[in-house]
């Protein structure tokens, strides 16, 4: 597991290179704030293969956080980046892996009947009963949950993950009314708390793509302030002293700075605030998923953002624009090629927007 001792060792070792705040607190210690996403890709060896170079010359050049899903490229994903973390030179110690589950993931390839895979691994097997499936494809239901766990840390082969996510948990209400879906989101964190406690992952969060960057009239609206209250209430149901929610995951980028901009989430003087203050206000980390909008930044920034950014490429840019918003810890971005890799190091040697500079964006 990732621990304070051994993540200062690694900023001590790699922070020179970089520019000012590279590094943040995150867990026991620090973490890069660029962090590599593994979802995009093809399933096969020859991908494996160009992922599992670019995770090690990552590990080997100052960014020591990675992120998957059970989901992600059949579960090849998570075989990758246990590999990687035992073929680089760097101390797992000094490495934070975050992995997700909610979506029924295939094992390597697609199966040639995908519904009757599903069947027999999740409902015949009792991880869900058919009406906690939405889409056939997504649940959140307790057992399911715990099976994912072990199955991550059997597909890493690691002893521990550091944040484990509920996966899109707003796809659930596609089936769910929302009171439901909070109550499958508690009982999911149930598990996930036990397992906290067990020493199997480190924290937990919720990773997103619609629910927290939406109003609350929106259909995948779900309200982070009741989402937090539900974690401290699944603390406590198990008997931890704190909950072990200290994380989300959503997209943000300069074309859908949403979580920002859109005021969806109660304070507690009963005002609304985005999805980033919230979590900046309320200790929560933000790892922000699409932070080059899955390459459509790499070929230009809007004019009126790109003067003010730093970065040799648009890239570079696009992501120091995403780890300037407040509360973000660490902008996530693909890495298939190790050529993209030594692009997004390369980002993290220029400083990201100050504080005023970033709310001038969007004056």
């Amino acid at each position: 597991m990732a621990t304070g001792r051994g993540t200062w060792a690694y900023r001590d070792r790699f922070g020179d290179s970089f520019g000012r705040t590279f590094f943040r607190r995150f867990g026991p210690g620090v973490v890069s704030s660029i962090g590599i996403g593994t979802y995009l890709g093809d399933p096969t060896d020859e991908v494996d293969d160009r992922y599992r170079e670019s995770l090690v010359l990552a590990l080997e050049n100052g960014i020591n956080f990675i992120d998957t899903a059970s989901n992600y490229r059949y579960g090849r994903s998570e075989r990758v980046v246990g590999d990687a973390v035992r073929e680089a030179e760097i101390d797992r110690d000094a490495i934070a892996i975050a992995s997700k589950a909610g979506f029924v993931p295939f094992d390597r390839t697609r199966p040639d009947d995908p519904g009757q895979y599903i069947r027999e691994t999740v409902l015949d097997a009792g991880l869900a009963e058919p009406d906690e499936l939405a889409h056939g494809s997504h649940t959140i239901a307790p057992q399911f949950i715990d099976e994912m766990v072990d199955r991550s840390l059997d597909l890493t082969g690691l002893e521990h993950i550091d944040c484990y996510y509920l996966h899109n948990p707003e796809t659930q209400l596609a089936i769910a009314d929302r009171e439901t879906v909070y109550d499958r989101i508690e009982a999911a964190f149930e598990v996930l708390e036990r397992r906290v406690a067990a020493e199997d992952i480190g924290r937990y969060g919720v990773a997103t793509w619609e629910a927290f960057r939406v109003p609350p009239e929106h259909d995948s609206y779900l309200s982070l302030p009741e989402v937090v209250r539900r974690a401290e209430r699944a603390a406590e149901t198990v008997g931890n002293d704190e909950s072990g929610l200290e994380a989300i995951q959503l997209p943000f980028n300069v074309v859908m700075a949403d979580a920002f901009t859109v005021d969806a989430h109660e304070t507690e003087s009963g005002e609304l605030t985005s999805a980033l203050w919230y979590a900046h206000e309320h200790d929560l980390h933000v790892f922000t998923s699409a932070s080059i909008a899955q390459g459509e930044l790499a070929d230009g920034i809007p004019e009126s953002v790109d003067s003010a950014l730093s970065g040799d490429t648009p890239a570079q840019r696009a992501l120091n624009f995403s780890r300037s918003a407040p509360g973000v810890t660490a902008a996530l971005v693909g890495a298939s090629s190790p050529e993209h890799v030594a692009e997004n190091i390369a980002a993290g040697t220029f400083d990201p927007l100050g504080a005023r500079v970033f709310d001038s964006v969007f004056e």
